[in-house]
């Protein structure tokens, strides 16, 4: 009986926890769950190309904007596109939030073909082999008006992924994986 008894405490206890865990949420999602609508303008650095679109609304991502970006952020040397992952777009709006930069966020990279990324891995010692780029879950960015330090500050800030900082090369690297700076 006393047995039964504290296996059925652990048992709660632990359906309690797990509820708990459920209950927080990550910066990036509390300070994007408030905003009725996410939307980002886009300036990809390579093609010219901009797109301003709510790519949030209703609820719901919205398909066709994502689509949108996902074009947008292609790699632009094999035109080849991969689906974006829509919490990097909310991290992206936080850490604009979270500077109160206004206009376009400047892609430097984003999707990265296989094939791409083992050339540039083959040059620098700064490409990750396995890059996240290649899953549509990093990006390279500048925002005009903030130097990467205050840019990296801020995504760090966050805690919700990846954050490497290039300041000889002006960009920061944001991807929705695991939480590490460099």
């Amino acid at each position: 009986m006393i047995d039964e008894v504290k296996n059925r405490r652990g048992f709660l206890s632990l359906g309690l926890g797990a509820a708990a865990a459920m209950l927080v949420v990550s910066p990036v999602e509390a300070a994007v769950r408030r905003l009725p609508e996410r939307s980002l303008n886009l300036y990809n650095t390579h093609t010219g190309e901009t797109l301003k679109t709510v790519y949030w609304g209703e609820g719901r991502y919205q398909p066709r904007a994502i689509a949108q970006v996902s074009k947008l952020l292609r790699d632009h040397r094999t035109g080849a596109i991969h689906p974006i992952d829509p919490h990097l777009l909310d991290l992206l709006v936080s850490v604009q939030r979270r500077l109160g930069a206004k206009g376009a966020v400047h892609v430097v990279s984003g999707y990265r073909s296989p094939a791409t990324n083992a050339i540039l891995a083959s040059y620098s010692d700064g490409v990750a082999t396995h890059s996240l780029h290649t899953q549509g879950k990093a990006i390279d960015i500048r925002l005009p008006g903030h130097t990467t330090r205050m840019i990296g500050r801020a995504a760090r800030s966050l805690r919700a992924g990846g954050v490497g900082t290039y300041p000889e090369s002006d960009f920061v690297h944001i991807d929705t994986g695991r939480v590490r700076v460099w």
